[in-house]
C-alpha cells in the first residue's frame, strides 16, 4: 500500500519533509521529547497528551516561576501543540484510542509497564491502526535484569559508558554536560520512527520500536571501545588530550578567567598541522627539535609542547587565539559557555539562537534545529501552554464541535 502523495505548499512550491504526518506524543522530560521536537522541526504535526490538572512534570519541575512553564519544557517542546486527556478515566482512554485511530505515529516514555498497564499496549495499539508505528523509549531494554529499573540522562550516562570515559587520568568519573542518555537517545529513536514510516510506503504496515537509554549509550562509545577493545587492561580516562598524539587539549587564554580556553589539536594523520601551528605561533625553532618530529613523539614530550604553545595563547584571548590558529589552518576552537553562545552574534545571524515571544514569559530565547534542507523550511513555533490546541487538534483530528469540547472538559475528561 502506497502513501498517499501530498501537494505541495502553495505559497513556497515546496512542503516540509514531515508534513502531514500526525504524532500523539506521550512522553515527558527529554529523552521523548527531543524525538517528538526533532519530527516537529521536520514539519510533523506533533501533539502533546498531557494529563488534565498540570501537565507533564517538565512543565513545572524545574520553573522558576509558579505562573509560567519552565525554559526546559520550552526548549524540548518547541513546534508542538498540547491537547489535555485523562487517562485516569474510561472516557479519556476512549478519547485517546479514537486519536490513535487517526495517528501516524505514538510514542511514550512513561515508567516501564505502565502504558500496557492503562489498556495500550502494541497488540491493542496495532488493532486500533494497523499503519500506527509506536515507539517506546526506556531506560533499559524490557528483557534485560534491569529492565524495571527507573532512569534519567545519568543514569544511562553510567551504566552505558559515557560518564565512565569522561574524566582526567587516575580520577573519578564526571557526568558530561550535555544530555546525551536523554537527547542522544532521543535522536536514534526519531531516525528509527523516520524509516519506519519509510518502510510502511512498501509494506503498509506499522512497527513498534523500542529503544533503551543504556544501549543508545554504547553507540555514542564506539570511539573509546574501540581503543578498548585493543588493550587487555582497563582504558584510562583521556581528560582532555587525545592519546597518543600531541597538541590535542585546552591551552589557557588571556585574561587568564576560568572560561578563558581554546583547544588546539594538530592530527597525527595531517602532518602539516604542526608546520602551520608552529608558524602560526612564531616557533620555527621547533622544527629541528627531534622532540617534535611527528605526533607520537610530541606526545612522549607533552609538556614542553604544551609549554610552547600556552605561552602564546596566555598573551592572547581566546577569540584571538582563534583566529589565528584556526585561520592558518590548525583545527582550534575557543570553549564557549552557555551564556556566551546564547549571545552568540554569528548563531543569532544564522538564525541558529532565534528568540520566540511565549505567551506568558514573554521573549525567550532558545537554540533552533541544526540541520537544513533546501525543501523543508519550517519556522520556529514557541512550546504551546498545557491543553492550549484542544479545540483544534479534537475539531480537526475527530471533528469535534466546539460544543463537544466543552462538554469533555466539563466531564473531567480533557
Amino acid at each position: 500500500m502506497q502513501e498517499q502523495v501530498r501537494q505541495p505548499d502553495a505559497a513556497t512550491g515546496v512542503q516540509p519533509a514531515l508534513k502531514g504526518i500526525k504524532v500523539l506524543d506521550l512522553t515527558q522530560f527529554e529523552a521523548g521529547p527531543s524525538c517528538t521536537e526533532a519530527l516537529a522541526w521536520l514539519g510533523a504535526d506533533v501533539v502533546k497528551v498531557e494529563e488534565p490538572q498540570r501537565g507533564e512534570p517538565g512543565r513545572w519541575g524545574m520553573t522558576d516561576r509558579s505562573d509560567a512553564d519552565s525554559h526546559y519544557f520550552i526548549y524540548y517542546n518547541l513546534n508542538k501543540r498540547s491537547v489535555t486527556c485523562n487517562l485516569k478515566s474510561e472516557e479519556g482512554k476512549a478519547l485517546l484510542r479514537r486519536m490513535i485511530a487517526k495517528a501516524d505515529v505514538v510514542i511514550e516514555n512513561m515508567a516501564p509497564g505502565t502504558f500496557a498497564r492503562l489498556g495500550f499496549d502494541y497488540p491493542r495499539l496495532s488493532a486500533l491502526n494497523p499503519r500506527l508505528i509506536f515507539a517506546q523509549v526506556k531506560g533499559f531494554a524490557p528483557e534485560s535484569p534491569h529492565a524495571n529499573y527507573l532512569s534519567f540522562d545519568m543514569i544511562a550516562q553510567a551504566m552505558g559508558g559515557t560518564m565512565g570515559v569522561n574524566g582526567h587520568p587516575g580520577e573519578p568519573p564526571v557526568r558530561p554536560g550535555p544530555t546525551i542518555g536523554d537527547t542522544g537517545t532521543g535522536m536514534l529513536c526519531a531516525m528509527g520512527i523516520l524509516a519506519a514510516l519509510y518502510q510502511r510506503m512498501t509494506t503498509g504496515r506499522g512497527q513498534h520500536i523500542q529503544i533503551a537509554m543504556r544501549d543508545a549509550m554504547l553507540n555514542y562509545c564506539r570511539t573509546p571501545m574501540s581503543r578498548q577493545a585493543a588493550r587487555e587492561d582497563q582504558l584510562p580516562r583521556g581528560g582532555n588530550t587525545v592519546p597518543g598524539t600531541a597538541p590535542g587539549g585546552l591551552y589557557k587564554c588571556a585574561p587568564g578567567g576560568i572560561d578563558d580556553w581554546c583547544y588546539i589539536f594538530a592530527s597525527r594523520g595531517n602532518g602539516e598541522h604542526w608546520r602551520r601551528l608552529v608558524k602560526a605561533i612564531g616557533r620555527e625553532d621547533l622544527f629541528d627539535d627531534p622532540r617534535m618530529v611527528d605526533g607520537p613523539t610530541r606526545a612522549q614530550h607533552r609538556a614542553v609542547v604544551d609549554a610552547a604553545i600556552t605561552d602564546w595563547t596566555s598573551k592572547r584571548t581566546k577569540q584571538e587565539v582563534t583566529r589565528v590558529i584556526a585561520g592558518a589552518g590548525v583545527p582550534c576552537g575557543a570553549v564557549m559557555t552557555t551564556l556566551e553562545l546564547l549571545n552568540d552574534p554569528d548563531l543569532h545571524a544564522r538564525g541558529m539562537m532565534q528568540t520566540i515571544e511565549h505567551p506568558i514569559r514573554g521573549p525567550v530565547t532558545v537554540p533552533a534545529w541544526p540541520l537544513r534542507m533546501s525543501d523543508t523550511k519550517v519556522a520556529l513555533k514557541c512550546a504551546p501552554v498545557l491543553g492550549a490546541d484542544c479545540e483544534a487538534i479534537y475539531g480537526e483530528w475527530l471533528g469535534c464541535t466546539a460544543d463537544e469540547v466543552r462538554d469533555m472538559r466539563q466531564g473531567k475528561v480533557i
